[in-house]
């Protein structure tokens, strides 16, 4: 890995196929139509689960380049935590409980870290999830697979709102490594005081997270946040599994084969799937970072313009 001092005012991309990600497209028109001059974007590859000597190594290159300004984080939110968070000077409440972060920014000469998911999660949720949803769907839960920081936030942004009168049936977290689970759920545990029931399953098998599906109920909400068919091929479930009725699907993934979203399109008419993808999660995510590294606000007619030139790339 090669980091070479910044020559104009920089944000970088820290992911693992950073170059396959239209941001790199639409990063251009979007800092011209937000006033951001000069300002270009670059990848930073890792692998999944590096060593915390790598993370380190990037959040020190950011940290001392005066040109670099900041970087989004995605996939390795809570392995850099976890390698690097001594290094930073502030880091907000969401990253200190949940352990992750999403966002690198700096201020006032303070290297910034923030756990932007929390809240972009649930700024994308709103988008399809209509506002009084589970009041009028009583049988219905979110089933989760995958227990990384997406995961953890999606909990975070129902439970920080449950009691009222309009929580799911039912919280299930399915991932096919154990360490991340018992992670997450020690995370839910100290933020759930209205007590959404919560389930935790070990899937490691095909097969199993069918299995997990076919115990939720009518309408509910089906979530694949494993990175499965976007940074490496496949899907959560198998083609057998077979889908709630009336059940509300969620694809994180804006781009790649995107073969979970695929298998709930193919059910759409037959159990009145509702399947939509990861691209308003992509605007928000993106939209808050940056405006966060580049200290300016970014919502309404702003965002609205920010979803339209970002359109213009997309090819999902």
């Amino acid at each position: 890995m090669k980091l070479e001092k910044a020559a104009q005012p920089t944000m970088y991309f820290i992911g693992v196929t950073t170059g396959s990600s239209s941001i790199m497209k639409v990063f251009p028109e979007w800092a011209q139509a937000l006033g951001l001059k000069d300002t270009v974007m670059k990848g930073i590859d890792i692998a999944i689960h590096e060593k915390p000597e790598v993370y380190r190594e990037v959040v020190e290159f950011i940290k001392k380049d005066p040109l670099s300004m900041g970087a989004l984080v995605t996939t390795h939110k809570i392995d850099l935590y976890n390698g690097a968070k001594d290094m930073f000077e502030y880091l907000d409440p969401y990253a200190l409980q949940f352990g992750e972060l999403s966002s690198i920014s700096k201020q006032n000469g303070k290297l910034c870290g923030h756990a932007k998911d929390p809240i972009t999660c649930g700024m994308a949720m709103e988008e399809f999830v209509p506002k009084n949803y589970w009041k009028e769907h009583k049988e219905a839960g979110v089933f989760i697979m995958g227990a990384g920081g997406s995961a953890i936030s999606m909990c975070s942004y129902y439970m920080r709102n449950a009691g009222e009168g309009n929580d799911p049936a039912k919280i299930v977290i399915a991932n096919r490594s154990q360490p991340r689970l018992t992670e997450i759920e020690r995370i839910n545990e100290g933020m759930n005081p209205a007590g959404i029931p919560t389930e935790y399953y070990l899937t490691p098998e095909p097969g199993q997270n069918d299995e997990v599906l076919a115990k939720m109920g009518k309408g509910s909400l089906v979530i694949n946040a494993t990175g499965l068919g976007k940074d490496r091929p496949g899907s959560p479930l198998t083609d057998a599994a077979l889908f709630p009725e009336d059940a509300i699907v969620w694809e994180l993934n804006y781009r790649g084969e995107r073969l979970f979203m695929h298998q709930a399109e193919a059910q759409a008419a037959s159990r009145n799937v509702q399947v939509n993808d990861g691209w308003m999660y992509f605007i928000y995510g993106w939209t808050q970072v940056i405006a966060e590294v580049f200290h300016t606000e970014i919502l309404g007619e702003r965002l609205k313009e920010m979803d339209r030139i970002a359109a213009k790339f997309n090819k999902r």
